[in-house]
């Protein structure tokens, strides 16, 4: 795998050819002293159950892992926290509102889209949710089905942090 710096050329301050590798988190423009940081971006992952101890669970409508399963999220926007993120992402996706959420844990992850590496940290969240009657597959969602939470298996989510983060909330749970 390529480092991702091997894609920024040009410093995006003012454009000069001279950006060059600063350290394994940054480069630096030799003609302004811009320094730029790889940061990751922030990213989240909403876990839903049902009275039934049920787990909401997504099917992928589009690239990347297109039809594996997947849990309800997505990026943050600029400007918007966190729990705005997920009570944004959750309606986008399934139409539900987020009553209450809390932290659980996060998983950096490596999300490639249109070709291009975007270093993540997914951040984990419990969400309730008091009215399922609303519920809808939308946005970049084929479709939504419950699953017991011990019937979850992590092989059939397709993104890696997805994978890794089933396997966490079943070890949590005993």
């Amino acid at each position: 795998m390529k480092h991702p710096f091997s894609l920024f050329k040009f410093c995006p301050k003012c454009g000069s050819n001279e950006f060059i590798v600063n350290n394994q988190d940054s480069k630096k423009c030799n003609s302004c002293g811009f320094v730029y940081y790889f940061n990751s971006s922030a990213a989240i992952v909403a876990v839903i159950e049902n009275s039934n101890n049920e787990v909401l669970v997504a099917r992928r409508a589009k690239k990347p892992a297109k039809g594996t399963l997947d849990l309800p999220g997505g990026f943050a926007a600029r400007h918007e926290t966190i729990e705005e993120t997920v009570r944004r992402e959750v309606l986008e996706e399934t139409r539900l509102v987020i009553t209450s959420l809390k932290y659980i844990f996060s998983i950096p992850n490596i999300y490639v889209y249109s070709g291009f590496e975007v270093h993540t940290m997914d951040l984990f969240f419990e969400c309730k949710v008091d009215d399922f009657s609303n519920i809808k597959a939308q946005d970049d969602v084929l479709e939504l089905i419950f699953i017991p939470k011990k019937e979850l298996n992590p092989d059939d989510f397709g993104l890696m942090s997805i994978k890794k983060g089933v396997e966490k909330l079943q070890k949590l749970s005993i």
